[in-house]
């Protein structure tokens, strides 16, 4: 098994593509033996996990900072740091937390929860880091759910204008719990971007940054073509806000997820890198349902059904009650905070 030998992320780096790729393999397998026992956020993590092994092969999360929005999608990242043996405790009292915790790990950088709140942090985080002339990076992890709260939109307004080396990974997989909806959503699925470009503009940049003339040709022809994007092409609204717009990147390929990292790495400037991942991959239960799955009780991993039929529970019984409410007065309206 690769997955016991790693006890840091420095485990991570050293495995070949094809170690890399069966690790991949195994922690879908650990993750889903592991939440059948305990419960917990199963269709998130398992969503992630190239994404989440990219980020180890590429970053030192003792010194990068790596902020999570929400935190429910951490399992990987504390299966590559050495918490591996705690995870029979996931959730349970004096165990494993299903969110990051500073205090059990310094690869942890920041408690997370329900709030939008993880590029202002990184930005945070970013600012400190200059003023102290420290060399760092810094990621904010958010799902495109995250994405539509309103403090996420104050962060990415200050960082983009701030200039800040960063880089925001925006984990799209069209869910938030349930399926997303509205304008951010339909943004999103409209940006498209092969990957071949990213590749020809990752060489070009290296080959004419080699020296002075290439240096200043690279500058001509990058405002050039901004300035021809901004006249004839829609631009993304990251691009907008002052971000370097990198992806879509599929979530699920690890090397091309390894490369567009390291080439954003390279940028040293606000970079938000749109990544396409699918929520459930590799659980066949978890795909189909994957609202069902987005936190669960244990269950039988052969079937996916849960050990113990659960009761009706607040969320259900406070729908059924609104509805009934709207049908007698239409102007009843449900405001939801996430």
């Amino acid at each position: 098994m690769i997955l016991e030998q790693i006890q840091t992320p420095a485990d991570v780096k050293r495995l070949n593509n094809d170690e890399v790729r069966r690790l991949c393999q195994e922690l879908r397998g650990f993750l889903i033996s592991r939440v059948s026992q305990t419960g917990g956020h199963l269709a998130s993590n398992l969503g992630v996990v190239e994404l989440t092994v990219a980020i180890h092969r590429v970053f030192d999360t003792s010194r990068d900072r790596l902020v999570f929005d929400v935190g429910h999608q951490c399992y990987v990242h504390k299966a590559l740091t050495g918490r591996q043996a705690l995870f029979e405790t996931l959730r349970q009292f004096g165990g494993l937390s299903g969110f990051p915790k500073p205090y059990e790990s310094e690869h942890d950088a920041f408690i997370a929860g329900h709030a939008s709140n993880s590029v202002s942090v990184a930005l945070g985080m970013a600012r400190a880091r200059t003023l102290r002339h420290e060399d760092y990076s810094v990621l904010a992890l958010i799902g495109d759910g995250a994405m539509s709260g309103g403090l996420s939109f104050e962060g990415l307004n200050n960082a983009g204008a701030s200039g800040e080396p960063l880089i925001v990974i925006l984990n799209d997989n069209g869910m938030s719990i349930t399926p997303n909806v509205g304008a951010v959503a339909n943004h999103l699925a409209k940006q498209r971007l092969k990957p071949q470009y990213l590749t020809f503009k990752r060489y070009y940049r290296r080959v004419m940054n080699s020296n002075q003339v290439g240096r200043k040709v690279y500058r001509f022809t990058h405002k050039v073509k901004q300035a021809l994007k901004q006249s004839l092409l829609p631009c993304s609204m990251f691009e907008n806000m002052g971000f370097n717009y990198v992806g879509p990147v599929n979530g699920h390929d690890l090397a091309g997820l390894t490369r567009a990292m390291r080439y954003a790495r390279e940028l040293n400037e606000p970079v938000l890198l749109h990544v396409k991942t699918v929520k459930g991959k590799g659980y066949a239960p978890a795909e189909e349902n994957p609202d069902a799955f987005h936190g669960v009780s244990p269950f039988d991993p052969a079937t996916g059904k849960a050990k113990k039929k659960s009761g009706e529970n607040f969320s259900a019984v406070f729908g059924r009650t609104l509805t009934r409410l709207a049908q007698q007065d239409r102007r009843v309206c449900a405001i939801t905070a996430a």
